[in-house]
């Protein structure tokens, strides 16, 4: 049988605007930087406060000037020049209501690596020019490390679409040995192995000037990669003597030429190796200790001071003025006063969101500052108490997900160093003595023990954990695997060292 039901029930949704602003919460302060760069760019009526003027009337006398340049235009003809630029700059709905997609980092330019690389080609001799077109199509294949991915049978699939030419995959491989030799050393690889053995293998070929032990260390580690790569990676030191007829203080010394490798030989070049370049991390708050009181503020770059432009109003009150005066306006001034007056209405929402971040960053850093209050003072990380969300989201009667949001990939500069907010978050747990800790603290001795132990015999994770246990930290044998795992420590086995 069918029938009919009501049922009533309360759904919370979120505005496009609440969307945006629980964005902008989340928003690191170098995307900050440019989200307010962009809207700034997007949006003629928000502009930046200028400074205040050192000499007063002299300041503003410069203001009106600059403001009377722009009389002598009507609003309508500044309003078509605005929209002949660029026709997306005005919608007949409210592009402030649209949901943002935050640009996802500050990068170098993206050009600068591969440019870098193709001036290299560029002092090369090919054979022909297709051989510098196929060079030219490995380097743009790599990936943000220097290695490349991309198969040459793929390779050979690309030239075909994008040059319409046909290519012997033995010819890319030939041209790939061309593209290794460049620098930096170990550019080009396919795997680690071979990343080594390049960087190895250029420092044997450019090694006249070594003298005879250094060389013979260096032949030496040659060979363990390119033989006995498997027992080195497990580090399995007494059948690598053996295998290779060495004495520990050889293989030690062929050993430390290997380390000194980059195993990412491009990961410190900035630009188009994958297009990212390294950040710099800036911090959102300072908490300082002032005579004996904590001090906490935002850092200026998180508290941009924007404003409406003062001429844009003018311009909106005067039509206003018109429209009251005359009862209608041309289609002309029509669609200026309601350019304006949407770019008005965008301009103040997103400052009134501005300044709605920095009171919630300000709120929730202010309590991670009264619940860690020891941590600020001291900098001792054994005084961190466990702390989750949840006691952040209760004094300052935020959600707990704003609060995630506020602390992700934000930074707070001490006396004592500068931390991610994530690293004040942790689960608590009881010491032999009843006392609940954090499991911060727990990591930090587990990490000193693991520091201060007898490298030719590493401790496993059972040894470990009766450490921990003697230190006062009972824990079990997984949960001290999940630890170390956490703190990037790899198993005993490979802790090992001669």
């Amino acid at each position: 049988m069918l029938g009919q039901s009501l049922k009533q029930s309360q759904l919370q949704k979120l505005s496009p605007r609440q969307i945006q602003l629980m964005q902008l919460m989340q928003l690191p302060l170098y995307e900050l930087e440019q989200r307010v760069k962009e809207e700034l760019e997007r949006n003629p009526t928000l502009e930046e406060a200028p400074p205040e003027p050192a000499d007063g009337p002299l300041d503003r006398d410069a203001q009106e000037a600059d403001q009377k340049q722009d009389d002598p235009f009507e609003m309508e003809e500044l309003f078509q020049q605005y929209i002949d630029d660029d026709p997306t700059n005005y919608q007949q709905s409210s592009s402030s209501d649209e949901t943002y997609d935050a640009p996802g980092s500050y990068t170098a330019d993206e050009s600068s690596f591969f440019e870098y690389l193709e001036g290299q080609l560029a002092n090369l001799e090919f054979d022909t020019p297709l051989d510098r077109t196929i060079a030219l199509q490995i380097i743009g294949n790599l990936d943000d490390d220097g290695y490349l991915q991309r198969l040459p049978s793929a390779i050979a699939d690309d030239l075909l679409i994008n040059y319409n030419v046909e290519v012997d995959v033995r010819r890319i491989k030939k041209v790939l040995k061309i593209v290794q030799s460049l620098e930096p050393a170990g550019l080009a690889a396919r795997n680690l192995r071979e990343c080594l053995l390049l960087q190895l293998n250029s420092k044997v070929d450019n090694g006249e000037d070594l003298d005879a032990h250094h060389f013979a260390d260096l032949v030496l580690a040659q060979n363990i990669i390119r033989e006995h790569f498997e027992l080195f990676t497990k580090k399995h030191y007494d059948k690598l003597r053996e295998k290779l007829q060495v004495d520990e203080d050889e293989l030690r010394d062929a050993l430390n030429e290997i380390l000194k490798l980059n195993p990412k030989p491009a990961s410190g070049l900035s630009g188009r190796a994958g297009g990212r370049a390294a950040r710099v991390v800036v911090p959102d708050f300072l908490v300082t200790v002032q005579d004996g009181e904590l001090k906490l503020r935002l850092t200026a770059r998180n508290a941009p001071d924007l404003k409406i432009n003062d001429y844009y109003q003018q311009q909106l009150a005067e039509y206003r003025r018109k429209q009251k005066e005359s009862g209608k306006l041309t289609t002309a001034q029509k669609q200026a006063a309601g350019f304006i007056r949407q770019n008005i209405d965008s301009a103040s929402w997103f400052i009134e969101a501005i300044q709605q971040r920095q009171q919630t960053l300000y709120s929730v850093m202010h309590a991670i500052v009264r619940y860690q209050e020891e941590f600020f003072r001291t900098g001792d990380t054994k005084t961190l108490r466990p702390m989750i969300l949840k006691d952040i989201a209760g004094p300052t009667e935020l959600d707990i997900s704003t609060v995630s949001r506020v602390v992700n990939s934000k930074f707070v500069q001490t006396d004592y160093g500068t931390f991610s907010l994530r690293e004040f978050f942790s689960e608590g747990m009881t010491n032999d003595e009843g006392e609940e800790v954090s499991t911060t603290q727990v990591k930090k001795v587990l990490g000193e023990i693991i520091a201060q132990e007898d490298k030719r015999k590493p401790l496993n994770d059972s040894k470990l954990q009766r450490e921990l246990k003697e230190a006062g930290y009972d824990i079990a044998r997984r949960t001290v695997a999940k630890y170390r795992e956490q703190l990037g420590l790899p198993v005993a086995r490979l802790r090992k060292e001669l």
